[in-house]
């Protein structure tokens, strides 16, 4: 896939201000600080298309962004390590839910996991939630470019275990690194293989 344009549409906090979900919808969501709004700017050859920031937490809405006047890229909030209160995690949390099991125009939600770290609860429990809702979903292993090919090769296989121990099999698995752009065109080529999937929902 070539993308030829990429606009932000309009950030949400509920899903009545959600745009209309006409067209396909591929999310990218992931712990505070993988590297998401990196990897979204590498993808989309834009620089500063998602805002980065050294403070964890930095997206709080649903942001959604037309791909190529065909497709929404979709960054959500992430979880976990953020410096906000209980009720704000709870508020942000209800709202990725409500989001990623009611979507109709969503096809798949990537799931940026730290390759520098242990695999981390918080992920793996996502993962699985994501699994016992029937959402699509890939693996996105972020920082690939900070570890030396063995350190690689240790932390792709722990990663991979600790999922399999829920899955029989894994779902899709991408090695990314917003630095070199590994990986931009083996996720962009897979949005561009399942999109013809997409069946537009009926009007309510």
């Amino acid at each position: 896939m070539h993308i030829t344009s990429a606009l932000f549409v309009k950030s949400s906090t509920i899903p009545d201000q959600l745009p209309p979900d006409n067209i396909p919808e591929f999310a990218f969501i992931g712990r505070s600080n993988v590297g998401k709004s990196s990897l979204i700017n590498m993808l989309t050859s834009k620089k500063e298309l998602a805002k980065t920031s050294s403070n964890p937490g930095k997206t709080q809405t649903i942001n959604h962004f037309i791909i190529n006047e065909k497709w929404n890229l979709v960054d959500l909030p992430g979880y976990g390590f953020a410096r906000v209160s209980q009720d704000k995690r709870d508020e942000w949390q209800g709202m990725i839910r409500n989001y990623l099991t009611k979507r109709e125009s969503l096809m798949n939600v990537f799931v940026l996991v730290d390759l520098r770290i242990e695999p981390q609860k918080a992920d793996l429990e996502f993962i699985n939630w994501l699994g016992e809702k029937g959402v699509p979903l890939s693996i996105v292993l972020t920082k690939s470019d900070k570890l030396t090919k063995n350190q690689l090769h240790i932390s792709q296989t722990k990663i991979k275990k600790a999922i399999l121990d829920s899955w029989e099999e894994l779902p899709p698995v991408f090695l990314t690194s917003a630095e070199t752009r590994l990986g931009r065109d083996e996720i962009l080529d897979y949005i561009d293989t399942i999109m013809p999937n997409f069946n537009k929902p009926e009007k309510k």
